[in-house]
């Protein structure tokens, strides 16, 4: 079971990796590259700041911030386990697919999908009901994660548990930052 499906996900990161065409090779690129996204994390800062009071906000991103450290601990905890080579340096597909980029890291899972979901799920869930154009904030993750594919470093599970992951977690620390704030109105309101 567990090689079938690894067959196939060989399988399918070769087909869609084949798709890429040499002239979007600079725009998958460039999308692949954190420092790309620095605008969008400013506009994530402006957006809290702007709908929550100054210090709400500032435990608003350090909640973010404390999900994006986690995740990405835990995300590289995972591929030192697994272990899983890049398809980018696995012998028997690296000749067969189109590589833009060479890291040496493991792929199981994806980095780049884990922590781009996290924050934009939790960005979302602190802004979903304060500005209502939120949802848009998911083209990002949907289009870094899918760049890891065309770059040739990730193998789509490796994006898709990397995602599911990031989501997960983005929605637990929303939840104890939810239950802590409570319990925080709640011991206020007790001493008034």
């Amino acid at each position: 079971m567990l090689d079938r499906l690894l067959q196939w996900d060989r399988d399918v990161f070769i087909y869609l990796n084949s798709l890429g065409i040499e002239n979007h090779d600079v725009f998958w690129s460039t999308i692949t590259n954190f420092s790309t996204w620095i605008p969008l994390f400013i506009l994530f800062v402006v957006l809290v700041f702007r709908k929550y009071p100054k210090g709400e906000a500032l435990w608003v991103l350090g909640t973010v911030l404390f999900t994006l450290i986690f995740v990405a601990m835990f995300t590289g905890i995972v591929k030192e386990w697994v272990a899983r080579l890049r398809p980018n340096n696995t012998e028997e597909i690296n000749t067969l697919i189109r590589i833009l980029k060479s890291p040496s890291g493991y792929s199981f899972f994806s980095g780049h999908a884990s922590s781009s979901f996290s924050i934009t799920t939790a960005f979302f869930l602190f802004l979903k009901d304060k500005f209502k154009w939120s949802w848009l904030f998911f083209i990002w993750p949907l289009m870094f994660a899918t760049s890891r594919i065309y770059v040739g470093v990730h193998y789509p599970l490796d994006l898709l548990v990397g995602a599911g992951v990031g989501i997960l977690f983005a929605f637990l620390f929303y939840r104890l930052y939810n239950a802590w704030r409570g319990t925080k109105k709640n011991q206020t309101h007790g001493l008034s």
